[in-house]
């Protein structure tokens, strides 16, 4: 009895000493538990490419802040690759990455080409995503195709030439409103000792430019139908001749070396006041403005006649923002497509970027050339960015180049303009 009494005994200790080395869990004992990712992070890539090579120290900035938000909430160790081609030579490299089976994970694309790659397969669903939500319903119709939202939309800009408000100030004028007027303006800076237009043609799609306010001015108020006519084989660019003394005001008033100037050269030279005009978007303002602070920026509507119903903004959703559909990293490529329209960090990117409010997540103040635009735009002077083939568009620019030079006429270059169009027109047939 004794020894069996003993057994037991031996027996109850043994498994006391066993229960107390485990460790209790913490809601066992009542203690809170902390939430953080535990153990080593999961190694993750995203590859992701970006049309605005002089929004690169930003978007550097955006993308860091994005992996240190997935390592401290989901302990993912995320490298982002940012890759970002110079402008002239974006939309080949990416056709080349899409064509050969190396898409990114996610990259900018014009709104004007949605349908054209969603038809081809290259773009997400965002319909559902939370930032389908915070998107102006204006600009979310110009990022929608299909009955789907297929992109993020991040530069939405109302735009026209680039002028130094403080030379023109000087000078006594004001933005033009008519082609005289324009014509006044040019007089009375070289006048006062000013190059009036900043030329910078090395890439083709700074003197398309040019061609993209002038038919847009056009369009908007005395050829209405004249894009659908093109569609259709019934227009010509010849019905856009007068365009060409806009063309040639620009050209023959502008600075030297123009075929020597690219983009982002002409736009510190702007804004060292080497001339008080520059055909160019607003978002060229990232490098005027950094090279001068001080500079007084300004927008106006580019005259095509006299007929100030033609004098217009252009109001566009031009770089957006698209997720691939066979990414490898979906759900982390959906997850930086929200944080770009994040309720908190979203603001600084965008105000750095001096881009315009679009989503309800922004409440900073737009800059002072974005408000220039904008007035156009309450006043209904205003005209949605003409979609036009590619091809057109990337003729319209190299033509503008040999015309500058001269080794094409206006004559060679409607026709030649109407040649593209046409086959563009067939080949999307």
């Amino acid at each position: 009895m004794k020894k069996l009494f003993a057994l037991l005994l031996a027996l109850c200790m043994v498994f006391a000493l066993a229960a107390c080395g485990e460790e209790p869990a913490p809601e066992e004992t009542g203690a809170p538990s902390t939430g953080e990712p535990s153990g080593e992070p999961v190694e993750a890539e995203l590859n992701i490419m970006m049309s605005f090579p002089q929004f690169m120290d930003q978007w550097e900035t955006y993308c860091d802040q994005f992996e240190q938000k997935m390592l401290e909430e989901e302990n993912i160790k995320l490298t982002i690759n940012l890759e970002m081609p110079s402008s002239g030579d974006y939309e080949s490299v990416l056709q080349t990455r899409l064509t050969g089976d190396d898409a990114p994970d996610l990259f900018t694309l014009h709104s004007n080409n949605i349908a054209t790659y969603y038809e081809a397969g290259h773009l997400t669903d965002l319909s559902n995503e939370p930032l389908a939500e915070k998107i102006y319903e204006n600009v979310a119709d110009m990022v929608t195709y299909d009955g789907k939202l297929l992109a993020v939309p991040i530069e939405s800009q109302a735009w026209g030439p680039l002028y130094n408000k403080a030379i023109f100030e000087e000078c006594g004028l004001e933005p033009p409103e008519t082609l005289d007027e324009l014509r006044n303006v040019v007089e009375v800076l070289e006048e006062n000792g000013y190059t009036p237009f900043m030329l910078a043609f090395q890439e083709q799609w700074v003197p398309q430019l040019i061609t993209a306010l002038t038919l847009g001015g056009e369009v908007s108020g005395n050829l209405t139908d004249w894009v659908e006519r093109m569609n259709a084989g019934e227009g010509s660019y010849t019905e856009m001749a007068e365009i060409f003394e806009v063309i040639d005001l620009i050209m023959e008033h502008g600075t030297d070396r123009a075929m020597e100037t690219g983009a982002e050269a002409g736009a510190a030279a702007f804004a060292n006041g080497e001339a008080a005009m520059f055909v160019q978007g607003t978002w060229a303002s990232g490098t005027i403005m950094s090279t001068n602070p001080d500079m007084e920026l300004g927008v106006f509507a580019l005259p095509v006649n006299n007929d100030v119903g033609c004098t217009n903004i252009n109001l566009s959703v031009s770089t957006t923002l698209a997720v691939h559909p066979s990414s490898d990293q979906m759900d982390l490529a959906l997850k930086f497509a929200n944080y770009v329209l994040d309720d908190e960090d979203s603001n600084a990117l965008f105000e750095a970027c001096s881009f315009n409010p679009l989503a309800t997540c922004h409440t900073f103040e737009p800059a002072s050339w974005v408000a220039d635009a904008n007035v156009y735009v309450e006043a209904g002077r205003s005209y949605k960015d003409l979609v036009l083939p590619t091809a057109v568009t990337d003729e319209q620019g190299r033509l503008l180049q040999e015309y500058y030079v001269g080794s094409v006429t206006a004559d060679e270059m409607m026709a030649r303009l109407d040649e593209v169009y046409a086959q563009a027109v067939s080949a999307a047939a």
